[in-house]
C-alpha cells in the first residue's frame, strides 16, 4: 500500500522482497547458479534463480521491470572464473566481482537501510 506507492515499487534492498535475481545465460549454468543461491541465502540475502530459456536480455528487461535492486548474470566467463556479473537497478552493469565481494557490498547496502 502506502510503502509501494512511496518507493514507486523501487524498495531500497533492505525492504525488497526480491533482493537478487540470478539470471542463467544457458541451461549449462544452471549448476553455478544454484550454487550461488544457496550461499546467498545462507547470508540472509533474498534470492530468485532464473533459469528458464530464454534470452539473457530478456531476462534482464523482465528484472529491471520487476525493480529487483541486483542482477547477477551467469555465462560461461562467469562459472570458468568463479565469479558473478552485477547489474545494480538504476545504475546498470558494476562489472564482475567475486561472490564474496559481491555478498559483502549487498550486506553493506542492506546496513544502511537507505
Amino acid at each position: 500500500g502506502i510503502l509501494t506507492e512511496h518507493y514507486a515499487g523501487k524498495f531500497p534492498v533492505w525492504l525488497a522482497p526480491v533482493q537478487v535475481k540470478v539470471l542463467t545465460v544457458a541451461s549449462r549454468h544452471t549448476e553455478y547458479a544454484a550454487d550461488l543461491a544457496h550461499k546467498l541465502e545462507r547470508e540472509g540475502i533474498r534470492i530468485e534463480v532464473d533459469d528458464r530459456n530464454e534470452r539473457v536480455g530478456y531476462k534482464i528487461r523482465e528484472g529491471e521491470v520487476q525493480k529487483v535492486p541486483f542482477l547477477l548474470v551467469l555465462g560461461d566467463q562467469e562459472v570458468e572464473s568463479q565469479t558473478v556479473s552485477v547489474r545494480k537497478r538504476s545504475v546498470g552493469d558494476q562489472g564482475a566481482f567475486t561472490l564474496q565481494e559481491f555478498i559483502d557490498n549487498v550486506k553493506e547496502e542492506i546496513s544502511q537501510k537507505a
